[in-house]
């Protein structure tokens, strides 16, 4: 069973026990961030069972897709550089991403 998911602009096709990397989420406090705490993803594009495909329209209605945060990281640091030629403008500037590292648990379709 797979299904296919969106979260922060981006589309993921995730299965249980799949650890996958997604833009940070709103917490609640810094407390519970520290703890592992449960995150229901409810716009699910796609799920496949055994025997059918669910396709949403835009989304299957009533599917849901449970994860736990396993920890905040960043992501590898990219330059970012402007230049116009000729005229000694130049612009460097760089930029890490928060992303939170999610182990999938279960598909509820």
């Amino acid at each position: 069973m797979y299904a296919v998911i969106e979260t922060g602009g981006k589309q993921y096709r995730v299965q249980p026990g799949d650890v996958i990397e997604v833009e940070r989420l709103a917490q609640d406090n810094a407390e519970d961030s520290k703890k592992a705490s449960k995150i229901e993803f409810d716009r699910v594009l796609m799920v496949r069972d055994d025997e059918q495909v669910k396709i949403g329209d835009p989304v299957v209605s009533g599917a849901t897709v449970t994860a736990v945060s396993v920890a905040e990281i960043r992501a590898p640091k990219i330059m970012v550089f402007k230049m116009k030629r000729r005229k000694g403008y130049r612009r460097r500037r760089g930029h890490r991403q928060d992303l939170l590292q999610v182990r999938i648990e279960e598909i509820n379709s």
